[in-house]
């Protein structure tokens, strides 16, 4: 026996991952594809009835048809079902608005590089060696090929032969640009040519300088007693030094206007609104138009049905027409099925850390995994995973992708359960209250833990405090 997926599960599965960002795109891709399919609403009444798969005809099937024309009638295709799907409804919000995607509108990051190129006084050779090394640099502002590589890139890209020095002269130049930092090769230098750059220096630039150049290393494992030694400096000097550099961008292409990763713009599949300590879901429905199947395809049908005529071109026309239509109301279906989907699943999670959504008190989060949500809904764990993974739901206290709500489960010394995102939770807390000039260890933070009846492991207490992004005590260190 065999396990198979029909067409329709198939294309389920892909319509659950997409986001609502993306959805209005596959369906302007299905309306392209598919002629049947199209926008608009009927003014006809119908009910919501199924219909059945179309079986693929085969050779045999189609010989027997052809002995009896009567055989080809489509009753089905031409009731007053129009298979509509309409995002309207109480589980839809903001359909009254125009239906569009918000679009960063700017120039990118290497737009302005490029255009500080166009400005530099550049002979032939010089100016393809900037527009190789330019089309180098990462989306960050670092240049992170070596310079015996640009040099072979440009005698196999373009077949010029420069050497080193022609390279590293013209980045140099390159290393003018703005935003300052731009084009180096690491973080040192990044930070080297923002110092040097500074047109008013502070009393404690060449300080700042003198630490990048000769003490990197020091500098970024914070050993502040071995810097003050070596530079010959009380604490309150090297503090300035330290906030000189500190205030430096290790990013300079995050800060360009165009750059992408700054203008991501997170659309919410759903909004969560709080009526009053009731709390209501509402379905983002902006961005799916309405679609119905096309009369025009209907009408072709009754045309044939009303043809005295009925010849094998015909039937062959038919039956593509009655594949089209097959399709149109397997997307219509599929969309309404995901529709359903989405909010029985987000409705679950809503309900099942309602004391959460009405505090928005992360300690009050309820331990909850893919396995929970599938029990309440009746639905497979695979397509839980699919909704969770790939959603944003808007609430009062901020847009979360829906993941972020599951966690697992960990006993108290009094045997209560409590969600792991509620322990990380008191982790950064105790964290941010600490004082920075002596930070508190992973061993210490499991005794402050266990002083609240978190009976953690200090190896556990360290994987919560990576996984929040935070860095060991000896780089919390402050001055």
């Amino acid at each position: 026996m065999l396990q198979k997926l029909s067409p329709q599960q198939i294309q389920l599965m892909k319509l659950l991952q997409v986001p609502t960002a993306s959805l209005e795109q596959r369906i302007k891709e299905e309306l392209e594809e598919n002629p049947a399919l199209e926008e608009g609403n009927s003014d006809l009444d119908f009910e919501e009835d199924g219909f059945s798969e179309p079986q693929e005809m085969g050779d045999s099937e189609y010989e027997e048809d052809r002995k009896d024309d009567d055989d080809l009638h489509m009753d089905d295709y031409l009731e007053k079902e129009s298979y509509d799907y309409r995002t309207d409804g109480e589980d839809y919000a903001g359909d009254d608005e125009p239906r569009t995607l918000p679009i960063a509108v700017g120039k990118s990051f290497h737009d302005t590089l490029y255009e500080q190129l166009s400005l530099l006084d550049l002979d032939e050779m010089e100016y393809i060696i900037a527009d190789q090394i330019v089309g180098s640099i990462d989306d960050d502002g670092y240049i992170r090929r070596d310079i015996d590589a640009v040099v072979d890139d440009l005698a196999f890209s373009r077949g010029v032969m420069v050497t080193e020095e022609q390279v590293e002269s013209v980045l140099r130049q390159v290393q003018k640009f703005d935003p300052a930092g731009v084009g180096a090769r690491d973080l040192q230098e990044c930070l080297l040519i923002q110092l040097r750059r500074k047109e008013d220096p502070k009393p404690y630039t060449a300080l700042a300088i003198r630490v990048l150049e000769d003490h990197f290393d020091a500098f970024t494992k914070k050993h502040y007693d071995k810097l003050m030694k070596q530079l010959g400096v009380d604490e309150a000097t090297l503090k300035e030094v330290v906030d000189e550099i500190l205030k430096l961008n290790p990013k300079p292409g995050g800060s360009s206007a165009g750059t992408s990763a700054l203008h991501q713009v997170v659309i919410p599949d759903f909004t969560l609104v709080n009526n009053n300590g009731k709390l209501e879901v509402l379905l983002n429905g902006k961005n799916a138009p309405d679609l119905r199947v096309s009369e025009s395809f209907k009408d072709m049908i009754k045309d044939y049905n009303k043809s005295k005529v009925k010849d094998k071109k015909q039937k062959e026309a038919l039956l593509f027409i009655k594949q089209k239509i097959d399709s149109a109301k397997w997307f219509i279906d599929a969309i309404k099925q995901r529709q359903h989907t989405l909010l029985v699943t987000m409705n679950a999670i809503v309900n099942y850390q309602k004391e959460y959504f009405l505090s928005g008190d992360e300690t009050r989060m309820r331990p909850m995994i893919l396995k929970d949500i599938a029990e309440i809904t009746q639905l497979d764990i695979s397509t839980i995973s699919r909704v969770a993974n790939s959603k944003y739901i808007q609430t009062e206290f901020g847009t979360f992708l829906l993941k972020y709500f599951f966690s697992e489960s960990l006993q108290t010394d009094s045997g209560e359960e409590v969600s792991t995102r509620e322990v990380k939770k008191i982790l950064e807390d105790l964290i941010a209250a600490e004082d920075k000039a002596k930070p508190l260890s992973d061993e210490q933070l499991t005794e402050a833990l266990k002083e609240r009846s978190y009976n953690i492991a200090r190896r556990t207490v360290a994987k919560y405090r990576e996984q929040l992004n935070i860095p060991v005590a000896r780089l919390r260190k402050e001055l």
